[in-house]
């Protein structure tokens, strides 16, 4: 009797290790695709990152990508807001249940649910290849990985999307963020008490800081993550970005290429402008590093008959929204969905995939850009004015910052 032969499974390439990447990589596994990952970076990527935001949302997928965790075991709890004057003094307070965690521990997570055997690192997409029946990835070491499908999720500056939308480019917001993690135990009874049970604010004059707990390193205590929002334009910007050579850096620099002197301006304007608390955290972070802030609307998410971007490498939206990690997350579970309902119809899968998405994506770039606009180093439309001056309040900036009510599909 002859057996029947079982048609070969279908083959995902993965260009992009980060959180999107292995968000796809689990749930396509889960329906049967063989998956390969290939990240640019050489070597683990856990130390990358600050700290995140959770969302329902977030943990539906990680379920659903075969990561069933309790909350304790994904990140911190904390049971309200809080927002504090200049002078240490509490401004307001609001009960808003929340887990944070950190982009380290998360990685950590899916990388280990992940075979080894489907992740390499050091591979540096230099150009996609479509034919009829399948895709084909070439990397800068002159290796190529063929498939039936490809799924860009190297973020703001994805190669895969520039290959196929070359005038789609981030643009800088007008202001930055300086972030940083600090060990708990490195902070006095007197911070802690004030801050590591919430997640909690200082509103400077067109600034914003922010932050709360999140999980340790391995088995270590718990961390606080901030992120500081300042405007920075012009020559202020360029100062920033000139590294410990004198080279002017490109809206991006490495933490390790900050000049001291940046670092040291930075710790005195935090002792000048932010609550005393904040001050010490800033005061006692190792290695601060600093983010420009940029927007990144694409008008695709399918690029091709077998190409298709997701995360960060479609749509960047400010971290107001907090909504990064749990986007990508969604982006990848509506394409395993997508797929699954056509399996044998790759355009009508990447159609419906694109057909969910695109209006969540533009929906979060929007909110996001509402809420960083009194941040703004212009100011130049009404409507833009009544936003700032609503997003200064700590009533506003407590009950709107992170919350992803209408956003999520």
């Amino acid at each position: 009797m002859a057996i029947e032969a079982q048609p070969a499974a279908r083959r995902a390439i993965i260009v992009g290790g980060s959180l999107g990447g292995l968000f796809a990589a689990l749930l396509l596994r889960r329906s049967g695709w063989e998956v390969e990952v290939h990240e640019r970076v050489a070597g683990g990527l856990s130390g990358r990152g600050a700290g995140i935001v959770t969302h329902p949302e977030l943990f539906a997928v990680l379920a659903r990508a075969g990561i069933a965790r309790d909350e304790a075991e994904v990140g911190v709890a904390v049971s309200g807001r809080r927002v504090f004057g200049i002078d240490g003094a509490l401004l307001a307070e609001r009960a808003l249940p929340q887990v944070l965690t950190a982009w380290g521990h998360l990685h950590g997570l899916l990388h280990q649910a992940l075979p080894a055997i489907a992740y390499r690192s050091g591979r540096s997409l230099v150009r996609v290849e479509e034919a009829e029946d399948a895709v084909t990835a070439h990397f800068a070491d002159g290796s190529t990985a063929r498939g039936d499908l490809l799924v860009g999720a190297d973020g703001i500056g994805s190669t895969v999307r520039t290959h196929h939308l070359p005038e789609v480019a981030p643009l800088y917001a007008g202001y930055v963020a300086w972030r940083g993690l600090v060990d708990e135990a490195d902070l006095t009874d007197e911070t802690r008490a004030a801050l590591c049970d919430h997640f909690s604010f200082c509103l400077p004059p067109g600034e914003q800081m922010l932050g709360y707990p999140v999980a340790g390193e391995g088995r270590g205590g718990r961390r606080f993550n901030f992120v500081w929002y300042r405007p920075a334009a012009g020559p202020d910007l360029a100062g920033l970005l000139t590294d410990i050579d004198g080279l002017a850096q490109p809206l991006s620099i490495a933490p390790n290429r900050i000049r001291p002197e940046v670092i040291a301006g930075m710790r005195r304007d935090a002792r000048r402008l932010l609550a005393p608390p904040f001050a010490e955290v800033v005061e006692r972070t190792g290695q601060p590093f600093l983010q420009a802030i940029q927007d990144l609307e694409t008008p695709r998410m399918a690029l091709g008959r077998r190409t298709v971007i997701l995360g960060d490498a479609a749509f960047v939206a400010r971290p107001h929204v907090g909504m990064g990690v749990t986007k990508a997350a969604a982006d990848a579970d509506a394409l395993a969905r997508a797929l699954d309902a056509h399996p044998h119809d790759l355009p009508a899968a990447l159609s419906q995939f694109e057909a969910a998405r695109l209006a969540v994506g533009r929906a979060v770039v929007l909110r996001a850009r509402e809420l960083g606009a009194s941040m703004q180093a212009q100011i130049l439309t009404p409507r833009e004015r009544a936003l700032a001056e609503r997003h200064r309040s700590p009533e506003a900036v407590m009950a709107e910052t992170a919350v992803a009510a209408g956003l999520a599909a």
